[in-house]
């Protein structure tokens, strides 16, 4: 524990989360090999750090480091690049070049973003894994490199694999050692720390007073979703540094700076659920399960009450028996049921027994009905649904995703968790 505190303190990683120990302690112990490493996390949560972690704790500490980032390289240029090319190869090429792998040969190279990788230069980079050999673009020769390759993504790797834009063999040679970097959500308790440190450093390189936070801002900051983890936290810390004149910053402060932190990620309808890019997670799809039972409920009291009043019947009087509000857009009972009590019975006599619900055979638009106890379990509810819905579309996924209102990856997993065909 003392190591790992005082890495945290050379590397100025803030924070005593379980998760954040055990990525940090991950990566250290992975540093003095040579294998592979892949880094898995959110967009802000501090992947290159890790990378520098395992760099400056290796054998190979002092060689070239350097980090790219396949998203930002055109396709078209990235083997120029990663590998170099010769004289002529392309328009443009008017002389030799080297590539990173050739330039930090002895050292480590950090592929940030590797999912947006092409595939051809996948293949490269799967040969270099695996012989340490390339070649330039243009030129026949084979060149050897010793460069140790940590990876990075922000994306289900697995999922690109299984939609053919990302090759598996490479996929397994990258994450011989996987490290997940937590998100800020899952580290909650050391956002405090965080942005104390942020404004600290802030106050200390522009010489200012630090703000302080009260304590409802601060369990603003702790309950919101943060999807830009700690990289929007800092941009918070300093955005308010530069423009609050007050030095104790309130929660209605925090509100007119970071407006979208008080929203609350309850369950949306179908439009705003398009809106949102289609994503619905596991407990969306358990409230819908809900609201459409309650619907059948009201119903089922809704046809309860029509055959109540249109047989006149006399019923005995049971706690809890009234008739349904109608929900917006569902039509109301034709008629009012008058609920009137008088000894146990709603209207009527006394003695006048209850009178039976007679339903006349030729008319009944009911069958008979086998009784069959409910299953109510909610994983079985959830599996229900989604057989009812590809069997609705004829097992198109795209389409019966849309109906539950999810995304096509959660009813991909949810198929395969239920061995649903």
């Amino acid at each position: 524990m003392s190591d790992l505190q005082s890495i945290k303190a050379r590397f100025g990683i803030i924070g005593h989360s379980d998760l954040l120990d055990r990525a940090l302690g991950t990566a250290v112990r992975v540093a003095g090999t040579d294998l592979t490493v892949l880094i898995v996390g959110e967009s802000g949560v501090g992947k290159e750090v890790f990378s520098k972690i395992i760099h400056a704790l290796s054998a190979r500490k002092h060689e070239n480091f350097i980090a790219v980032n396949c998203g930002a390289i055109p396709a078209g240029t990235i083997n120029s690049e990663l590998f170099g090319h010769e004289k002529g190869s392309f328009t443009g090429a008017t002389s030799d070049r080297k590539g990173y792998f050739e330039t930090v040969s002895g050292g480590t190279i950090f592929l940030d973003e590797i999912a947006e990788m092409p595939l051809d230069t996948q293949a490269f980079l799967l040969r270099v894994l695996e012989s340490g050999e390339f070649m330039r673009v243009g030129s026949s020769t084979v060149l050897r490199t010793d460069v140790r390759v940590i990876a990075a993504t922000n994306v289900d790797l697995e999922e690109r694999v299984r939609k053919g834009k990302f090759r598996e063999d490479l996929y397994y040679r990258l994450s011989t050692v996987p490290i997940k970097v937590p998100s800020l959500k899952e580290r909650r308790d050391d956002i405090p720390l965080l942005f104390r440190k942020f404004t600290l450093d802030f106050a200390e390189r522009y010489r200012t007073d630090p703000i302080q936070l009260e304590d409802t801002a601060l369990t603003l900051l702790a309950n919101y979703h943060w999807p830009g983890n700690v990289r929007e936290l800092k941009n918070l810390a300093e955005q308010i540094s530069v423009l609050s004149e007050k030095r104790l910053v309130t929660a209605e402060d925090i509100l007119r700076y970071l407006p979208q932190i008080a929203q609350r990620h309850l369950p949306m309808v179908a439009d705003q659920i398009a809106q949102n890019g289609g994503h619905m997670q596991e407990r969306e799809i358990l409230y819908k399960l809900l609201f459409d039972m309650k619907a059948d409920l009201n119903d089922l009291k809704s046809l309860v009450f029509e055959m109540i009043r249109r047989n006149d019947l006399n019923v005995p009087e049971i706690k809890g028996l009234e008739p349904p509000v109608p929900s917006y857009g569902e039509p109301a009972l034709s008629a009012p049921v008058s609920v009137k009590k008088s000894s146990g019975h709603f209207s009527g006599m006394e003695a006048v027994p209850v009178k039976p619900i007679l339903l006349d055979q030729e008319e009944d638009p009911y069958q008979k009905t086998e009784e069959v106890e409910d299953n109510l379990s909610l994983e079985e509810m959830e599996k229900d649904l989604i057989e009812r819905a590809l069997k609705k579309h004829g097992g198109r996924r795209k389409d019966a995703a849309q109906d539950l209102g999810i995304s096509e990856r959660t009813l991909y997993r949810k198929i395969k968790q239920y061995h649903l065909q």
